[in-house]
């Protein structure tokens, strides 16, 4: 005879994904993973007791630096072994930095377990995922040696499959933690691993989440998800954010957590101080998207998006602050005007000008199309009846790419490029604050003349285009004449209450 309690678990183990009691889903940052341990004694354990460490999934990256040695520096751009593999001048320099990343994931290993049960089945599971891209990548550099098979046909698949190996890693070693830390926690690999069959990315989480029981298991989940899409292809190294709101949109999640190692403030504290930023406390969406145009991103603009159409709100917490509720971002207007934060990203100023433009259409066109071909990132763009100019975010080699395919294709036209800082004031609700003129003012006084400045009408945020060298010190100002001397706003609850 099956009682309340296990008929309620296994009505809930049937149930549509949507349909399930309020949980939450939440996202750990490689680097914030890398300090595992002290994350039981916060937002994975802590003080929560029974039935509180449960109603939760955890979506977890790579540790830090294991993506960079997999496939390439995300800054420096030194090769790892997905980049070596693609040079493919010798087969010993893939090899090599494969056994290194086998041996930077084995001493994470020993870092992170002190239990040898526990450290011996996180190294059996380095060695079998390592060993078996190795034996992969010597195939198939074998079977593409005859001329019927062509490597470059498969180098997206074998991005994926080498990313995947962090996330996997990540999740397997934490769910083992919280295993010996007495929490029922439940790996789930959505890599693909030995996975012959080839579902979309809603079937794959469909299937991983469909035994879950929410109530007493806590699902660590794999940022990576092997799929049709090819998430790699659209979203490369962001697929771990649109992963975790993929489950939090599916499964109903009563609210999206992503845990990072600082709160999201009114500006970056290493510039303006950090008693003199506050944090933001609750936004909304619009402001989410201007913050990853200026290269801030609090979540990847398209997880963003299918978090909002699904109407699941999304908080932005400290991982080592727990009682601390973070700020909250969802789609509610703010209830009075007010700056938020203060950014600034170095941009080019690319120009077009042209005498002859007066007129004629199809300029714009032709530049965004050299734009989308080199991969050149529009931050702003702005243009009068002789001239068009973008600012963009992109390395000087991929500048000078387009100035070239541009004056073959317009050979009277003068093209100017410069470097440039582009700082802006961001908030859900700027009308009525004079922001652009009150800028112009503090800049003015500090001895700043900005190149350019820009709003566009709907309020949410003003840019002051400045010199390069004083990118930094329009920020400061800004911050200091919109936020350091304004009235703090009314502090709200922001928590969400718990779902019966």
């Amino acid at each position: 005879m099956t009682g309340p309690k296990e008929a309620g678990a296994a009505a809930s183990r049937g149930a549509p994904l949507a349909a399930r009691p309020g949980h939450t889903v939440e996202k750990i940052g490689g680097t914030s993973m890398s300090r595992a341990r002290e994350l039981i004694d916060t937002i994975l354990v802590g003080e929560r007791k029974g039935e509180e460490l449960y109603r939760r999934a955890f979506v977890v990256s790579a540790f830090g630096g294991i993506t960079d040695k997999l496939l390439e520096h995300k800054k420096s751009g030194k090769p790892g072994v997905y980049a070596l593999f693609a040079q493919a001048d010798n087969e010993h320099g893939w090899m090599d930095a494969l056994s290194e990343v086998n041996r930077a994931m084995r001493d994470i290993n020993a870092d992170m377990f002190d239990h040898p049960g526990d450290r011996h089945a996180a190294d059996d599971f380095v060695r079998e995922r390592i060993e078996g891209a190795r034996g992969c990548l010597i195939d198939l550099q074998r079977l593409c040696s005859y001329g019927h098979f062509q490597l470059v046909e498969h180098m997206q698949t074998i991005r994926e499959m080498l990313s995947a190996l962090g996330e996997a890693h990540s999740a397997n070693n934490l769910a083992l933690l919280l295993r010996r830390h007495g929490v029922n926690a439940r790996f789930l690999d959505l890599t693909g691993w030995r996975d012959e069959s080839q579902p979309d990315l809603q079937e794959r989480i469909e299937t991983a989440f469909a035994e879950v029981d929410l109530s007493r298991e806590l699902p660590i989940v794999t940022g990576y998800a092997q799929c049709r899409e090819g998430l790699m292809r659209e979203f490369d190294r962001g697929y771990s954010e649109v992963t975790f709101a993929t489950i939090a949109a599916l499964t109903g999640a009563r609210e999206a957590i992503i845990h990072k190692e600082f709160h999201l403030s009114s500006a970056d504290p290493r510039l303006v101080g950090q008693g003199k930023v506050r944090k933001i406390g609750r936004t909304n969406y619009d402001v989410a998207d201007q913050l990853s145009n200026m290269g801030m991103e609090a979540i990847h603009p398209k997880a963003a998006k299918k978090l909002r159409q699904a109407g699941v709100p999304l908080r932005v917490a400290n991982a080592f602050e727990p009682h601390d509720p973070g700020t909250l971002i969802d789609t509610e207007p703010a209830g009075t005007p007010g700056v938020e934060m203060i950014t600034g990203l170095p941009v080019t100023s690319l120009e077009l000008f042209e005498q002859d433009m007066v007129g004629v259409k199809g300029y714009d066109a032709a530049i965004l199309d050299v734009l989308t071909r080199h991969r050149v990132r529009i931050v702003s763009k702005v243009s009068n009846a002789n001239a068009i100019v973008h600012y963009v975010e992109a390395p000087l080699k991929a500048v000078r790419r387009v100035e070239r395919d541009l004056a073959e294709c317009y050979p009277s036209a003068s093209i100017t490029t410069r470097r440039a800082g582009m700082v802006s004031v961001i908030g859900r609700e700027l009308k009525g604050l004079g922001v652009m003129l009150k800028g112009l003012t503090a800049l003015a006084d500090a001895g700043i003349e900005p190149l350019a400045t820009q709003e566009t009408g709907r309020g949410v945020d003003v840019q002051f285009l400045v010199a390069s060298e004083e990118r930094e010190m329009a920020v400061k100002i800004l911050h200091r004449a919109f936020v350091e001397t304004a009235k703090p706003p009314l502090r709200v609850e922001t928590r969400l209450p718990l779902a019966s």
